[in-house]
């Protein structure tokens, strides 16, 4: 009997903040949230900072010029 396996694609394709939740979209369709107490730069930095982010490594992390942030998706799989 065959089995269906997921792929799981540890790139992001999107990233959005609500509140004070930080919200990543994955590759393959799953979404992390995390809270943005984990990241104090990210936390006292004003909307326009936090809106204000580009990816690097074809996905594999994020980076706030700003505020100079920078967050590994690897990393936020570990922490969720």
């Amino acid at each position: 009997m065959p089995i269906l396996a997921a792929r799981f694609d540890p790139t992001a394709t999107d990233v959005r903040m609500d509140g004070s939740i930080l919200h990543v979209v994955m590759a393959d369709g799953r979404e992390l949230s995390v809270p943005l107490e984990w990241f104090p730069r990210l936390r006292d930095a004003s909307p326009e900072q936090r809106a204000h982010w580009r990816f690097i490594g074809r996905g594999k992390g994020i980076h706030w010029p700003d505020v100079d942030e920078d967050i590994s998706i690897a990393s936020l799989l570990r922490l969720s």
